[in-house]
């Protein structure tokens, strides 16, 4: 399939907008806030500094600058992928990420797909589980398990996990863990309250297309459930699940944030807490920008998938108008006459009715034809 090239850079330029869009708030929120990580650094009595010291130093880093020259010189140095420093360390932001990026990577791309399964299992057994019997009960269970898994907290479900799978039950070693084992805890972490969404709405679309008339047919023609689940449901009920998995990476990029504090991983949410902390605003604003490409490209791809899925996504506009769409004006002017000449011209049901009327009374309908060529009745 041919992808329309003229809607590609059409999202590409609004990828570019919302990434422009996003680092021109997140610098200006940052820069006044009241207070700035250099001072906060720096004029601590315990360093020893003096009054010129400092301001020598603000001097260097450009703190004293003007809002519209930060601005220019930062969004300048990002095109340039240079991030600036960390105020906190004076290492390289870009090097910062760097470093923590791969950690975090590996959390969301496990905890996605976890949740990205999770949702798919429940939503099945929540609308194809049996509806009478003594397993009936499952069905109605999962049917309320999204609303509990979204209403949990994430660190609050960190904080139990560690408590049952690890000090509990002995199952998850979370002293000195391999690369593997200590993915496990942030993973469920993660995906459980990812999982509540995408299950959610796969429930309702899912239960919208099995509702639908070929799915019926389908079904008197005695296909089996997985068979109609496979070909019938899971393509059409597909469009809204794609929609919702877009949408929650920037949930997921919050909840990286919050687990990798929990479970004390050295990745982005670790970082992004300590420049909180000491007000570290260069590595802030390479986070948002970061968290915001990720969740742009998602985006896009989720946009270029719809037409994959859905086969009516892929006929353009001419395809459209060569479906037989005609003007109203055409279709009005070539539908009247033949609308005038059915109500003037009656059929033969018609006639023989009103001929049967008139005799009864003692008339003897004559059918003859008018100047304009319309048949009517004379008695």
């Amino acid at each position: 399939m041919m992808i329309d090239v003229r809607y590609l850079w059409l999202r590409l330029g609004q990828a570019v907008l919302v990434l422009l869009l996003a680092f021109t708030a997140a610098f200006v929120l940052l820069s006044v806030i009241p207070g700035d990580g250099v001072t906060a650094r720096f004029a601590d009595p315990a360093l020893g500094l003096s009054a010129d010291q400092v301001a020598a130093i603000r001097a260097e880093t450009g703190a004293d600058e003007p809002l519209l020259t930060r601005y220019l010189i930062t969004l300048g140095g990002f095109l340039t992928g240079n991030f600036g420093f960390s105020v906190q360390t004076g290492a390289a932001v870009s090097t910062i990420v760097a470093a923590a990026l791969p950690s975090t990577l590996a959390l969301a791309v496990s905890g996605f797909l976890t949740a990205v399964v999770l949702g798919v299992l429940i939503a099945v057994f929540a609308t194809f589980g049996p509806t009478t019997g003594p397993r009936a009960w499952v069905r109605r269970v999962l049917d309320s398990v999204p609303s509990l898994f979204i209403s949990i907290p994430v660190f609050w479900l960190g904080i139990l996990l560690i408590q049952v799978f690890s000090f509990q039950l002995g199952l998850v070693s979370v002293v000195s863990p391999g690369p593997a084992e200590a993915l496990v805890l942030p993973t469920l972490t993660v995906a459980v309250p990812l999982s509540a969404p995408i299950a959610q709405v796969l429930i309702r679309s899912i239960t919208e297309v099995k509702a639908a008339g070929f799915v019926k047919v389908t079904a008197a023609k005695g296909a089996s459930e997985l068979w109609i689940l496979v070909h019938a449901v899971a393509r059409n009920a597909l469009l809204p699940g794609l929609t919702i998995v877009g949408l929650i990476f920037g949930e997921l990029v919050a909840g990286a944030v919050v687990t990798e504090t929990v479970f004390g991983r050295n990745g982005i949410g670790q970082i992004t807490a300590q420049a909180v902390t000491n007000r570290d605003n260069p590595i802030l604003l390479a986070v948002v920008v970061l968290a915001t490409l990720g969740y742009v490209v998602i985006n896009l791809i989720v946009d270029l998938l719809y037409p994959v899925v859905d086969v009516r996504l892929r006929r353009g506009r001419t395809a459209a108008s060569a479906r037989g769409l005609r003007r109203p004006s055409q279709a009005a002017s070539q539908a009247a006459p033949q609308t005038m000449t059915r109500q003037r011209t009656p059929d033969d049901r018609t006639k023989q009715a009103l001929a049967a009327s008139a005799s009864s009374v003692g008339v003897d309908l004559d059918w003859g034809t008018d100047d304009h060529g319309t048949r009517k009745a004379r008695p």
